[in-house]
């Protein structure tokens, strides 16, 4: 039963707060986690081809599966410097912030040129895309554990 206040209106229903911050932070989590399963199997698959062409094949696929390194590499970073912009301008705000930085990472990195045509840019911009995409990651994954616990 919930109490109504002295001005005949609801009180906030505590529940719905604590469901919205569950499924933001699952949304979230869920999206983030899919987007590093996606790009394991692209560079298992396709990234050595396109940006690590050599005439090992075996040497192309270890490099691809070094920008992968990079995305773990970068976590704690993003975890830093999220959690501390969520200390200072809110956990929910920055959560959003984050699910855009993975996002836009991927979509870039799915609309990235191959090595053929802009050369050694195409495995730089890569890197770049990878490193934040793991910063974006670290930063969300924290800030989803401490609004899910706060809520909790």
């Amino acid at each position: 039963m919930h109490d109504t206040p002295h001005d005949g209106t609801k009180a906030p229903d505590r529940h719905s707060g604590v469901r919205r911050a569950f499924a933001a932070s699952l949304a979230g989590t869920s999206l983030e986690w899919y987007d590093f399963a996606v790009y394991s199997a692209a560079a298992a698959l396709v990234f050595g081809d396109l940006f690590f062409p050599s005439e090992d094949p075996l040497t192309g696929t270890l490099l691809a599966f070094s920008t992968y390194a990079v995305g773990y590499v970068s976590r704690p970073l993003g975890g830093v410097v999220f959690g501390r912009l969520g200390d200072v301008i809110g956990r929910k705000k920055v959560l959003i912030a984050t699910l855009i930085l993975i996002g836009a990472a991927t979509f870039l990195i799915g609309v990235l040129p191959a090595y053929s045509t802009v050369g050694v840019a195409a495995p730089i911009a890569l890197v770049v895309l990878r490193f934040a995409q793991g910063v974006g990651v670290g930063g969300e994954w924290g800030g989803a554990v401490l609004l899910s616990s706060e809520f909790g």
